[in-house]
């Protein structure tokens, strides 16, 4: 279950330069000393990236491409039977290698005839702001590190399989990437923190756990349900309700838990109109008149 900006261990830099990445106590690694080590070290790496620079290529060890070869594999399938036909036919064109954990611009190369998508390195967490605020010149930040071996089909932060898997299968199609786009120009014109979380949970209602109805199925097309080996089993079970601007960036809900409650989408052609609208026109008046207080 992710959230963009929520739930990343936190990265810290010391008085002598060394970068630590704080693991919670309930992290596979956490007591695994070459797990950290290497947590820190691809930290240290996305924290000296400059845009323009060239990304940082991680040599990922045999335990790290064994996970996203089992992962890559398991979501493949779900895929094909979950997710929504816009997903699997972006998925197909864009060809993520199965056999090996792409570097990032590798899945640049592969993203930018497409939808002109670029990825680049961020150590965790990234500012809401800057976050969205990047989509606007087609930038996605993603993370580099990969899950404890010990857990492969679970992570309780966001990983590049996440990133890589749920988000770049998402922005290989064209409607998809015209919506994070619209996301990033919205950010321009929010200026409070309350406009930026309302936008920031209208994001998590639909591109990461959107769900739409196809063929009288249900089907996802939100990165964290194609990303998430056991929730993408499980959405189903959620309470469907319709979209709804005003429910989707007011609700509250645990980020720890599957979701209970999805707004499903009729149609491509709905997310568009009412999602992607929604962020085309957004500002702090908009949303101060849709939740009725100042933001």
């Amino acid at each position: 279950m992710f959230t963009e900006a929520q739930l990343y261990s936190p990265v810290t830099t010391g008085a002598d330069g060394d970068v630590t990445v704080h693991l919670s106590d309930e992290h596979p690694g956490v007591h695994d000393p070459e797990y950290r080590a290497r947590r820190n070290a691809i930290a240290a790496l996305a924290l000296n990236y400059r845009p323009g620079a060239a990304v940082p290529q991680i040599d990922y060890t045999g335990e790290e491409q064994e996970v996203w070869r089992i992962v890559s594999a398991e979501l493949a399938r779900k895929r094909e039977r979950y997710a929504s036909a816009e997903v699997i036919e972006a998925a197909a064109r864009l060809g993520l290698p199965g056999d090996h954990i792409p570097q990032l611009d590798e899945v640049t190369s592969k993203l930018v005839p497409l939808t002109g998508f670029q990825y680049v390195p961020a150590a965790g967490l990234v500012p809401l702001r800057e976050f969205f605020g990047s989509f606007a010149d087609r930038i996605f930040h993603s993370t580099q590190y990969i899950r404890h071996h010990s857990f492969p089909l679970y992570t309780p932060e966001p990983d590049a399989i996440h990133e890589i898997l749920g988000h770049a299968n998402q922005l290989a199609s064209p409607r998809f990437a015209a919506i994070y786009e619209t996301v990033g120009a919205a950010v321009a014109r929010c200026t409070t923190d309350r406009a930026l979380k309302f936008l920031a949970d209208v994001f998590w209602f639909s591109m990461e756990f959107g769900v739409l109805r196809e063929n009288g199925e249900v089907r996802c097309y939100g990165a964290g349900l194609l990303s998430s080996f056991g929730e993408i089993e499980e959405f189903r079970q959620a309470e469907l309700r319709p979209l709804n601007i005003l429910e989707m960036g007011t609700a509250v809900y645990d980020i720890t838990h599957y979701q209970p409650i999805l707004y499903c989408a009729e149609s491509i052609e709905e997310i568009e109109e009412v999602v992607g609208g929604f962020f085309a026109t957004m500002d702090d008046e908009v949303v101060r008149e849709l939740i009725g207080t100042e933001v």
